[in-house]
């Protein structure tokens, strides 16, 4: 999925100049796997950090770059894993 931000133009301007163009960016993951060598012993790698000022109990963030709700987690790894016999999960931020 791509995004686009979009700039306002000063007071006086008909046209953004061209350092304020818009532009998209795709990101997208390349085939394969993700993680070649960080704790392949695991069945899936998920790491998790507590922090004390969050808005939710528990959220999930995205490290297979697969999610369609990225930056957020939607459990796109579970195929992903199964495709590549990879082990990545997400980074799951708990509130204290």
């Amino acid at each position: 999925m791509a995004s686009m931000v979009s700039v306002g133009l000063p007071f006086g301007l008909s046209s953004p100049p061209k350092s304020l163009t818009r532009r998209m960016v795709a990101v997208r993951a390349e085939a394969g796997a993700i993680n070649p060598e960080i704790r392949k012993t695991e069945d899936k790698v998920v790491d998790s950090v507590v922090v004390t000022e969050l808005a939710k109990p528990l959220t999930a963030y995205c490290r297979c770059w697969r999610s369609g709700t990225f930056p957020l987690c939607d459990g796109s790894h579970v195929k992903h894993n199964k495709a590549t016999g990879d082990n990545v999960g997400p980074l799951l931020l708990k509130k204290q």
